[in-house]
């Protein structure tokens, strides 16, 4: 019998099982805590596959250049995470990984990769419930169904090994580049996929038919994965319109029927506090249905709720806002009140037209009072109050504005996702080099800002480690990964976080 001490994790090129030394533990109170354990996906063959004519099909803004994405970029994102989340996978090995070295490391599928229970790739986990044969038949088929595939394709695909079988199912294309089906470049984005809210899961309905295939992979993962097991009752998926089917389909189109919601729209801020934002991808039926959701099960106590332009610069809430610590965030000025205050300072935002902040709506509810909600006036009175009331913040609240708020910068490298940070911990984010003004705006506030190499080469040499940093905005290589339309937020999945 295992003891309750450990728990099970399986390898690709072994069946048995590894005890762990700890639980597996899945708990996110917050976006600042320090992060011990997530889920990401590093970029897979099916990112080269991706052409002009079907890239916005496949909601990717241009074509990417794969190689250099993975050695020269992602790469550092991965060393970055694995120094702040499992230092024993890497500490001693950075000389060897750079872009001239095999890869096999950072490969999910190679004997040589880092196989950490910290920083997981969904890849990982898909190939290690493909070994289960009733699972295994039962996916293929799905998909083949799904994608309109052949018989023969079905038997096609029963005939490969799990690790290979994965790679497939996620890329679209046999390992001699035969296409099957549609790519998935955007799984990568591991945040839309699913949100820990304190020890439950949320699974996420995506609004786009072209990542209908994560969301059934994603679902498989986490409802048969035993790294899960403990959680299948704290799995929470959000229902549909159950007349949704008697509609036309111009009325299942509408926000008040369909319920599409991505993680990108979700943040978990605070201990008993949900931010949910209404986008181009998250409806408002959605919304309602995850407030209903969260406040029967007791996990908070406040939701709010945040209506942008739908519009695809914003996409979700935490394209336009992140958090960077208690006190501090990082957020576009446009829909802030300094986009009010320019307007009334400049006669040419006067007499044009009608300002996008104008179209930022914010509603709390508080639970057993959903009925006399909240109006919130703008963004910066809703972070303020997170920071002071539900996170305690002591010291003045900060607000670091994209393109340093200056024009045309802030709407430049907001569209580069210079709002998009991935807390590692309170104050120490990770961002993309390319957003030079917003970087600029961080040093202003007291920040260390410093590229992703030099402070791995820091961390090697021992002038530096991630515990003893404080206050530091770390640069991550970012001409393809930009092209992508996502930030380090939208590449990771927090499964733990320390609580704050």
């Amino acid at each position: 019998m295992k003891n309750e001490s450990e728990t099970t994790v399986y390898s690709l090129d072994k069946r048995e099982a590894m005890p762990e030394t700890e639980p597996f533990r899945i708990h996110v109170a917050s976006e600042v805590g320090t992060l011990r354990r997530l889920l990401i996906h590093s970029p897979d063959r099916g990112l080269g596959k991706v052409i002009p004519s079907k890239a916005q099909d496949w909601l990717f803004e241009d074509i990417v250049h794969l190689d250099m994405m993975r050695r020269d970029e992602y790469d550092y994102y991965v060393k970055l995470l694995l120094y702040f989340l499992d230092p024993d996978a890497i500490r001693g090995k950075i000389a060897s990984l750079g872009p001239d070295s095999d890869r096999a490391f950072f490969k999910p599928d190679h004997e040589a990769y880092f196989k950490s229970d910290k920083v997981i790739d969904i890849q990982l986990l898909l190939a290690d419930i493909l070994q289960d044969e009733g699972i295994r038949t039962r996916l293929i088929a799905t998909i083949c169904g799904i994608e309109r595939a052949a018989f023969r394709t079905q038997q096609l695909l029963s005939q490969f090994a799990p690790s290979e079988l994965a790679k497939i199912m996620i890329s679209g294309s046999l390992p001699d580049r035969t296409m099957l089906f549609a790519p998935l470049p955007n799984f990568i984005f591991t945040r839309d996929i699913g949100i820990v809210i304190n020890d439950h899961i949320l699974l996420n309905k995506p609004a786009k038919l072209a990542r209908t295939r994560e969301a059934l992979l994603t679902q498989y993962i986490f409802f048969y994965h035993p790294l899960f097991a403990d959680y299948q009752d704290k799995i929470i998926e959000i229902p549909d319109n159950e007349y949704a089917f008697l509609l036309s389909d111009a009325d299942t189109n509408r926000d008040v029927t369909r319920s599409t919601l991505e993680g990108g729209d979700v943040m978990m801020i605070a201990k008993r506090h949900l931010l949910i934002g209404v986008s181009e991808r998250t409806t408002l039926y959605a919304a309602q249905q995850v407030m209903r959701i969260v406040f029967s099960k007791n996990l908070v106590d406040t939701v709010t709720i945040l209506q942008i332009p739908k519009k695809r610069d914003y996409m979700h809430i935490d394209t336009i806002f992140t958090q960077v610590k208690r006190n501090i965030w990082v957020l576009l000025g446009s829909l802030a009140r300094t986009g009010d205050e320019a307007k009334k300072r400049d006669v040419i935002h006067f007499f044009a037209p009608k300002d996008v902040s104008e179209d930022l709506k914010i509603l709390q509810f508080i639970k057993g009072l959903e009925h006399k909600p909240i109006e919130i006036e703008n963004l910066e009175d809703l972070l303020t109050d997170i920071s002071k009331n539900d996170l305690g913040a002591t010291e003045p609240v900060q607000f670091i504005y994209s393109g340093n708020n200056e024009f045309p910068f802030g709407a430049r490298e907001q569209w580069t996702d210079s709002c998009n940070l991935l807390a590692l911990k309170d104050g120490v984010v990770v961002g993309y080099d390319r957003n030079e003004k917003t970087a600029e705006a961080f040093r202003m506030a007291g920040f260390d800002v410093v590229g992703a190499k030099t402070l791995l080469e820091r961390f090697e040499a021992g002038v530096s480690s991630p515990e003893t940093i404080e206050n530091t905005f770390i640069m991550l290589p970012s001409a393809e990964l930009s092209r992508a339309r996502g930030g380090s937020h939208c590449m990771s999945l927090p499964l733990w976080r320390e609580e704050l």
